[in-house]
């Protein structure tokens, strides 16, 4: 007999479910009295049309529509087809907070255009959402059957694999997506300035970065500097040591290898700049910070 929500033991409202598929038009669902469960929709090819809390909407490939449990919900295709992942679930406290600017009614959210590089990415979580809702000590693999069919995470490990699978989706799309009126300066320049954060210590140029931002390195210069007050080589440096001050607050690491960790080319480089920012020495500056 297959697992479905009627013979289950758990209560509906602790269901688990991830599915994945790829309709055509005539495909409707329609809950008058809501689910007992918040939903997901992911829509990766084609649209769908979806209708909660006096909210109309219609989905685009990289779209996240989130919607509350307990509210009448309707959709259905609206494109040749609509091929989307979705899952039931119940959310932990800090998705309300990061799916609140997302919100086009209450209990309606749409996470729009989540950039195309982060598509695959997503994809992967929600597949491995899919396989990890039947995962079992010890088993080795999915089980037998359609790689595609719904499945229920019956388990309580199940379920927290598949919602660490959800929440990977919930960072990735709310932090990555532009919200309507948002006025973030200029998207490139806010692309390169995220890159310098993350990589300070990969080999950056003016070059490299403008690559990045799809400009000319001229272009970005220019940019860059009329939106921070600083040279995009400027903002490295601070990066970097900012990063190497980390590294010598919370490590043993030898100022030689915090040097190359953050990305200067010799030790006397790194401790001219570090002074320079920080009015110490590495080495004097960690002491400092030890008490000793």
């Amino acid at each position: 007999m297959p697992v479905t929500a009627e013979n289950l033991t758990i209560p509906a409202t602790e269901l688990t479910i991830v599915g994945h598929y790829d309709k055509t038009p005539g495909y409707v669902t329609r809950r008058r009295t809501g689910a007992s469960s918040w939903l997901l929709l992911w829509t990766q090819a084609g649209g769908g049309l979806v209708e909660q809390a006096g909210v109309s909407l219609t989905t685009k490939p990289g779209d996240l529509v989130v919607l509350k449990s307990g509210m009448p919900q309707h959709y259905r295709v609206a494109a040749e087809r609509w091929r989307f992942w979705w899952v039931h679930f119940q959310p932990r406290p800090p998705w309300l907070a990061w799916l609140g600017a997302y919100a086009l009614a209450p209990g309606c959210h749409l996470v729009g255009g989540v950039p195309e590089s982060l598509h695959d990415r997503v994809d992967l979580a929600f597949r491995r959402a899919l396989s990890d809702a039947s995962w079992l000590p010890g088993v080795a693999g999915p089980p037998p059957g359609a790689p595609d069919a719904p499945a229920v995470a019956v388990t309580a490990p199940a379920r927290e694999l598949v919602l660490g699978a959800v929440e990977e989706v919930l960072i990735l799309a709310t932090a990555s997506a532009r919200r309507d009126g948002e006025d973030g300066g200029d998207e490139r320049i806010g692309r390169v300035l995220a890159l310098i954060a993350a990589q300070p210590g990969a080999p950056h140029s003016v070059a490299s970065l403008a690559r990045a931002a799809a400009l000319s390195p001229s272009r970005l210069a220019h940019l860059f500097t009329a939106e921070t007050g600083q040279t995009p080589m400027q903002a490295v440096r601070d990066a970097r040591v900012r990063h190497a001050a980390g590294l010598l607050e919370v490590t043993d690491m030898d100022i030689a290898h915090v040097a190359a960790a953050s990305g200067f080319v010799s030790p006397f480089h790194f401790s001219r700049a570090f002074k320079k920012h920080y009015g110490l020495p590495p080495r004097d500056y960690r002491t400092r910070l030890r008490g000793a």
